[in-house]
């Protein structure tokens, strides 16, 4: 019994480095949002499909900073479609605490972005400035190098057009690709 038991700490602290490996310094975290679920806010609900691609450097373990691009096709009651861009900056933390992370291949983090971002709608109308975003997300690992992954973040744009501000809650489901620098670099050689 004590030999299953120690087989058994011994895998957790594997799965575990495992998941630790992917979000150290100096590695790439490439993918995006594929599926976004989006409940407005505003008085006028409605619904939303968009691609959010992103791309990140982690600059220290579990901390990664890089940029994300934003198309969006949304459909509103009786007013049409709404085209939505974006591009900017945006930065993640993964939490690193076993007693948070409870499940052996997943990992929580909060991300963060700001940039330039706009909602122009179908019937007139548009909301074009300054995007800010923030929110918990869940990656979990299927395998040493990819994640699948569920946020939940709050949208808003502040800038002009027919209104000032326009803001969401946002859930969507994507997925990233964690690779070393070292793989990359060999890639680019063609090695």
């Amino acid at each position: 019994m004590k030999k299953t038991s120690l087989l058994s700490v011994v895998a957790v602290l594997l799965c575990l480095n495992a998941v630790k490996a992917q979000l150290q310094k100096g590695n790439v975290l490439v993918g995006g949002d594929l599926a976004g679920f989006n409940l407005g806010l505003n008085k006028d609900g409605y619904f939303n499909m968009n691609i959010n691609p992103k791309a990140a450097w982690f600059v220290k373990d579990n901390m990664a900073i890089g940029g994300y691009v934003n198309f969006g096709l949304s459909t509103i009651k009786g007013a049409g479609t709404t085209t939505q861009y974006g591009v900017g900056a945006l930065g993640r933390y993964y939490i690193n605490d076993p007693k948070i992370n409870v499940l052996q291949h997943a990992r929580f983090f909060a991300e963060a972005n700001v940039g330039i971002e706009g909602d122009n709608y179908s019937k007139g109308g548009s909301t074009n400035g300054l995007g800010i975003g923030f929110g918990p997300g869940l990656a979990y690992f299927v395998t040493p190098n990819i994640g699948l992954e569920a946020l939940l973040k709050y949208d808003g744009i502040v800038g002009f057009g027919s209104r000032a501000t326009t803001s969401s809650l946002d859930f969507s489901l994507g997925f990233q690709v964690y690779l070393p620098t070292s793989r990359i670099k060999s890639a680019v050689k063609g090695e």
